[in-house]
């Protein structure tokens, strides 16, 4: 069975996460990436299959090895999604600091 993929189901995982961050730099191997992470190295190939599945990843072969490197085309595209909701909750936090300066004012 194919199962399609959701990139907010696959970053909603914490070791998919860290993948994500370890990986912002530099294309790892996936013994690379494993060897930070106290996990069994086919549980990190599965988190890799799924980040790939999900397009966050891509794969390239250099020789003998396969190195996976963070896809800034769909990292975008999850970035531009969450940007209104991170406006909402900006601007809400903004109206609540307000309203506490003017009650700190008005206890003075």
């Amino acid at each position: 069975m194919n199962l399609r993929r959701d990139v907010f189901q696959a970053i909603a995982d914490p070791t998919r996460r860290a993948i994500l961050l370890l990986i912002t730099s530099q294309a790892m191997t996936a013994g690379a990436i494993a060897s930070n992470f106290d996990s069994a190295r086919p549980t990190i190939s599965k988190h890799l299959q799924i980040l790939t599945e999900c397009e966050l990843l891509q794969q390239a072969q250099k020789g003998r090895e396969i190195y996976y490197y963070l896809n800034a085309k769909k990292m975008k595209e999850v970035a531009e999604f969450i940007e209104p909701f991170r406006k909402i909750w900006d601007d809400r936090f903004n109206n609540l600091e307000a309203v506490m300066k003017k009650y700190k004012n008005n206890n003075q």
